[in-house]
């Protein structure tokens, strides 16, 4: 079977993004903006003022001084050294991006890790107020108090930046009844019931999925997600004020806002914040996500701030019944293009001639067959063999590895369709695999399916279901570091709080929230095994006061790894009450030799 053809140009890019040599040139200019501001040390953090996992070209400072492109990840520049710091995802990715020999690597558990062994005794550190929130900002003064000085400071990488990209302005379209399940203003009234609930007479806003999911829009401002940066404020009587780049202030959005917000300019929004500090309001700011500059040009105006998550989060990840609609078809969708892809795989795989970039290309044409597919919800990880195993591997053209036959392959990818977004990760056979690899697999297998089996009280949160699915590994001593599971948006992040699968995720599982549901299993310098379908949360049949989940992914899992004697009786009816699903939902939709092979991957076991 021939690889299938392909658009002119691919959502994802495979080539390098950063250039060591670049980094001794922009550390001295840094270095020389500092000394003329009298800093002895400035924070380079990997968001912006928006803390989005994706950033527009415009906001990639970390990029720009250190050549690292993760997702997460800070650099503190001081006189004499430079420090990288990265989670245990980037271990290898960041000492190859940047300049070791001027830039030292740190991995660390998490951007809130103590700074003072990295700050000199006595000097002073500026940080940018719309790039750090409060939350982090008490924290550093917490930990850097008596030891050094911390103060906010305009931009110091903006100053020296050559060439920076302009922001992006993207077209911004607004969604309809079908697929927002609940008008703008419905929204715009249930957060405001619960500001007054809080004692707030009004809220910024300042995540961009808060804004385009309360004002049913979307936009193309980044990579991956459907995102419109911006801000906003909203009274809890009145009408929000939405804060874009004059450039995307059209008389078609004034018009497509009307009656519902009215819009300013950006630049508007610290003149808008100081008049509700003169006015006495009290006004709820989510401090771990808000930039600093909010909460303290309100304070410092005479407003009284009220700490609360973004009253937006908990809502939104709530999906409405057209919003699941539009999830479940988007999966329905995926589920056609993820047959013919595990078809072409299984065609290609034995000749050992795959490369992980033309996996990746393979995938994305047969996702893009479908009209409503505009984009890849994040770079596809396409890891082949010893690739497999490091967890977040972007695939380049200078890592690019040929797959060969015999090895484990690990294909974690997802799509954004107009009707939803999806997030699916297989782990595929070339051929013979060893016991032990069954064994890791067959486990992970048993952990996916125990989340997707389970049954739990009303209130249980994702922290307490998590063990659930690290069970059998931690039984044989071995476990992942990952979490098990994260929300996902409606035509919105991949990556969406604040519920999830994990120790991260206290709060309580509720009825229309959509998680993945990912165990995995990663053996250093040999093979990776993650297999992951999302799930929504749903009340459970028969048992008042008890939720349960539906599996929404429908695309078969490789039963050719499966140690069949490790598997009880109920999960073999779990894996195969799920295939039977996937045949009958994707078998009407495709033909052919791909009709033919999906009937033979979903047989029963």
């Amino acid at each position: 079977m021939s690889t299938p053809s392909f658009a002119p140009a691919l959502f994802q890019s495979f080539e390098e993004k950063s250039d060591p040599s670049h980094v001794a040139p922009r550390l001295a200019a840094l270095r020389q903006a500092m000394k003329q501001a009298g800093v002895d040390a400035f924070l380079i953090p990997r968001a912006d003022a928006h803390r989005g996992e994706s950033v527009p070209a415009s906001e990639a400072r970390l990029a720009y001084v250190t050549g690292f492109t993760g997702s997460a990840g800070m650099a503190m520049v001081t006189a004499d050294k430079a420090h990288l710091f990265i989670d245990s995802r980037y271990t290898l990715q960041a000492p190859a991006q940047t300049d070791t020999n001027l830039v030292e690597v740190h991995e660390v558990p998490s951007m809130s890790f103590d700074l003072k062994p990295y700050v000199p005794a006595g000097a002073v550190l500026a940080y940018d107020p719309w790039l750090h929130t409060p939350g982090s900002v008490r924290d550093m003064e917490t930990q850097l108090r008596g030891h050094a000085k911390i103060v906010s400071h305009a931009n110091l990488v903006d100053s020296v930046w050559e060439d920076r990209p302009a922001p992006p302005v993207s077209t911004i379209e607004f969604l309809g009844h079908n697929r927002a399940g609940k008008t703008a203003a419905d929204k715009i009234a249930e957060i405001q019931a619960s500001l007054k609930a809080d004692g707030a007479d009004a809220a910024v806003l300042t995540l961009p999925e808060s804004i385009c999911w309360l004002f049913n829009m979307r936009g193309r401002d980044v990579p991956n997600t459907p995102f419109v940066l911006g801000f906003a404020t909203v009274p809890a009587e009145g009408s929000p004020l939405l804060y874009l780049d004059p450039a995307k202030i059209t008389p078609e959005l004034k018009n497509a806002l009307s009656g519902i917000a009215d819009v300013a300019a950006s630049t508007d929004l610290p003149g808008a914040l100081e008049a509700l500090g003169k006015d006495g309001k009290s006004v709820l700011v989510d401090p771990h996500s808000a930039p600093m500059a909010v909460a303290d040009t309100l304070t410092k105006a005479g407003a009284r701030l009220v700490d609360k998550r973004d009253p937006v989060l908990l809502p939104k990840s709530r999906k409405n019944d057209a919003e699941l609609a539009g999830m479940r078809e988007a999966h329905k969708l995926d589920g056609v293009a993820l047959a013919k892809f595990l078809h072409w795989f299984d065609s290609e795989a034995p000749k050992g001639q795959l490369t992980e970039i033309g996996i990746v290309t393979a995938l994305e044409a047969f996702r893009r067959e479908e009209e409503s597919c505009i984009d890849a919800s994040f770079d596809t990880i396409s890891g082949a063999g010893p690739n497999g195993a490091i967890v977040h591997y972007r695939v380049t053209t200078k890592t690019d590895r040929t797959l060969k036959a015999g090895e484990i392959m690990l294909v974690d990818s997802g799509a954004q369709y107009l009707s939803g977004t999806t997030d699916i990760t297989r782990t595929l056979s070339t051929g013979s695999a060893t016991a032990e690899q069954k064994d890791r697999y067959t486990r992970v297998l048993k952990g996916m399916i125990a989340i997707s089996m389970a049954r739990f009280p009303r209130g249980t949160s994702g922290a307490q279901i998590d063990v659930l699915a690290r069970q059998f590994l931690w039984a044989d001593g071995v476990t992942y570091n990952h979490g098990t599971g994260h929300g996902v948006g409606a035509f919105l992040g991949v990556h969406e709080g604040p519920i999830g699968i994990s120790s991260r995720y206290p709060l309580p599982l509720e009825v229309g929230n959509v998680i993945s549901n990912e165990p995995g299993y990663y053996k250093a310098g040999e093979y990776g095994i993650r297999i992951e379908n999302l799930i929504v949360v749903q009340e459970c049949a028969g048992y008042p006061g008890y939720l349960d989940f539906e599996t929404i992914t429908l695309a078969p899992i490789d039963t050719r790894l499966i140690a069949l004697e490790l598997l009880t009786a109920a999960e073999r009816d779990w894996l195969n009450a799920f295939h039977a699903r996937v045949w009958t939902e994707i078998g009407p939709l495709v033909s052919g030799d791909v009709k033919a092979w999906l009937e033979q991957a979903t047989k029963a076991i």
